[in-house]
């Protein structure tokens, strides 16, 4: 087989997405990379990646003989307000420097992660199908909706084998927040173990879709090793474990920590996490290539409060 190459491996899904792939292909058949130097060994070969930079996404590509792409790299939803067009810019550049690699055939297989960001105000808000109304206000649910769309043009007009999930708020212990709107429900354990008190940028009822790590993982690499006729949506696939608002995790974290505390200052953050649904209606994934998670809220909090302390 050819080699993977981790694009944006320092992320929070670049960290345990390396760590899986290296256990199940072996450490000389995967190469990470990132904009900046990794403070740890990520237990493979590492390479400097702008990801906006095509000849260096190329120069990999050859020199790796690199057969199929992680793209992770992407300005998250909270950052992404922040500065539009430069997120614009690094979310879509690089994407369509992928999907031009695998148009090409220089490349045989490419994973893109979109979000449930691409839903907005008018979207359905309770058990969202697959296909429904997506009418995006943020910057970022503005370029992951982009890019589904160019994901399904580049595998229709080209034939490019690209897969995708819409990943609901990521739950890990190998690393710290990274600037999206649902990592509160990341912060929130930091804060219990260290027995802290810890303040909420969400409203106590927000329920957002939501997934521990490794269900996403295990899921990810599903997908990616499902044959090729049962990928039916080559947009991206509604992808979901289970639901809960800042108010039912701290429930949960008390169970197991009595003295947890939790206030409340809702900022800017709420107004984007108030236009996405409560639940996700992923029948589909679950249906074309057997998608099941193996978490929920209540065995989550029990390995991340384990794996913390």
């Amino acid at each position: 087989m050819g080699r993977i190459l981790v694009v944006g491996a320092l992320g929070q899904i670049g960290t345990d997405l390396v760590t899986a792939l290296v256990k199940k292909y072996g450490s000389d058949n995967v190469i990470a990379s990132d904009i900046r130097d990794p403070q740890q060994d990520p237990g493979c070969a590492f390479e400097i990646l702008d990801a906006t930079d095509e000849n260096r996404f190329k120069e990999l590509v050859t020199h790796y003989q690199i057969d199929t792409i992680y793209h992770l790299a992407a300005t998250l939803s909270a950052k992404a307000e922040n500065n539009p067009l430069f997120s614009w810019d690094l979310n879509m550049k690089s994407l369509l420097i992928t999907l031009e690699l695998g148009k090409s055939g220089a490349i045989e297989k490419l994973f893109w992660p979109s979000s449930i960001a691409v839903f907005g105000p008018t979207t359905p808000k309770s058990n969202t199908p697959q296909k429904t109304i997506t009418e995006p206000n943020s910057v970022y649910g503005i370029s992951k909706l982009a890019g589904e769309r160019w994901c399904e043009y580049y595998h229709e007009k080209y034939g490019v084998d690209v897969r995708s999930v819409r990943y609901p708020g990521l739950i890990g212990y190998n690393s710290l927040p990274g600037g999206g709107t649902t990592d509160y429900a990341v912060d929130i354990y930091h804060k219990a173990v260290k027995g802290q008190r810890f303040e909420c940028f969400l409203e106590k009822d927000c329920v957002l879709p939501m997934m521990y790590m490794p269900d996403a993982i295990r899921g990810t690499l599903e997908l990616m090793d499902a044959d090729p006729k049962l990928v039916k949506e080559r947009s991206s696939y509604n992808f979901s474990a289970f639901s809960f608002s800042p108010e039912q995790i701290a429930d949960v974290i008390r169970a197991e920590l009595p003295g947890f505390e939790i206030a409340y200052a809702p900022d800017q953050r709420q107004e984007i996490a108030g236009t996405w649904p409560d639940s996700i209606n992923d029948a589909a994934a679950r249906a074309d290539w057997g998608w099941k998670n193996e978490f929920s809220l209540e065995s989550m909090t029990r390995d991340m409060l384990k794996n913390l302390s």
